[in-house]
């Protein structure tokens, strides 16, 4: 069956409620809920109120999704002539874009009240810009403005653990934007190394992501200098004592590892190396907060 084919056929089938769960990005908004968890348990010594993680979450989390779905729906033609999005419903046709903004609308209000209403006005409206650069600024703009688009637009994504945190507290503490730099300085890397393995698809779409304008190797130079800024990011917490012995020797074990992917990027330009460390980064982000959740229960 062709493309064009199953395409038609997926359009054609009655739309259901995993049309819409898929517009949210679940997996990625998964991971960004982790990030924010364990910005909330790190921040205070003891451990948070289960409302204030419950209804964080469920805020964070409505809001997030809200920006997801704005994405397919701006998204959706480039969507159409990729492999990777090619399926996702509104590229497809199963939700039309109307429904796909009032089901954005309706998230972001809901989520918006939630962290209003139960958690505090810091964390929504941290919340909200977070969205409105995600959403706006960086599919909008900035996406196909500049090669240099993830670095920018990266700030966004790099949120969660600074909301987790603010949720909890209140205020915006000199640690949580450590945590934010990690994030920061980890997207790069994280999706360049996917950029080259999907190179081909990135260019019939005329997006300027850095493979596609300046090429693999300068690329592949670029993932492993922010790799390297990465894990000098990530040790950052050890040297303010936030963190200490159990944070550090994963936190070293897990660049090491991050860096031998980026060398052997570098010196061997593999699409399967590429994809192999585009992989390894969504490990390396997981097991890096749950070594900085381990050590901090330990240490109190």
């Amino acid at each position: 069956m062709s493309n064009e084919t199953s395409t038609a056929s997926m359009a054609q089938r009655p739309i259901t409620w995993r049309d819409y769960f898929e517009l949210t990005k679940p997996k990625v908004v998964a991971l960004m809920l982790l990030t924010v968890v364990i910005g909330m348990l790190v921040a205070e010594p003891g451990l948070p109120g289960l409302g204030v993680v419950f209804f964080g979450n469920l805020g964070i989390a409505l809001l997030s999704g809200s920006a997801a779905v704005i994405n397919h729906v701006v998204d959706h033609e480039v969507d159409q002539r990729m492999a990777r999005t090619r399926r996702r419903p509104v590229a497809t046709g199963r939700v039309s874009t109307p429904d796909a903004l009032g089901f954005s609308v309706s998230l972001g209000l809901a989520g918006m009240i939630v962290l209003i209403w139960q958690v505090n006005m810091l964390t929504a409206w941290l919340t909200l810009a977070s969205l409105v650069g995600y959403a706006v600024i960086y599919t909008l703009f900035l996406k196909r403005a500049t090669p240099q688009n993830i670095v920018i637009g990266g700030l966004a994504g790099a949120m969660p653990p600074l909301l987790g945190w603010t949720a909890v507290t209140g205020t915006v503490d000199p640690n949580a934007l450590l945590l934010v730099l990690i994030i920061f300085a980890w997207t790069p890397p994280h999706f360049w190394a996917l950029a080259i393995h999907r190179k081909e698809e990135y260019a019939q779409t005329d997006i300027p992501m850095l493979p596609v304008t300046h090429g693999n190797r300068f690329t592949e130079l670029h993932i492993l200098l922010y790799t390297l800024m990465m894990i000098a990011a990530s040790l950052m917490p050890v040297a303010t004592g936030m963190s200490g012995m159990i944070y550090l020797v994963g936190a070293t074990l897990l660049g090491l590892r991050f860096l031998q992917y980026s060398v052997r990027l570098w010196r061997g330009d593999d699409r399967r190396v590429a994809l192999a460390t585009f992989k390894y980064s969504i490990t390396y982000l997981m097991l890096l907060f749950v070594f900085l959740l381990v050590d901090h229960f330990v240490r109190f």
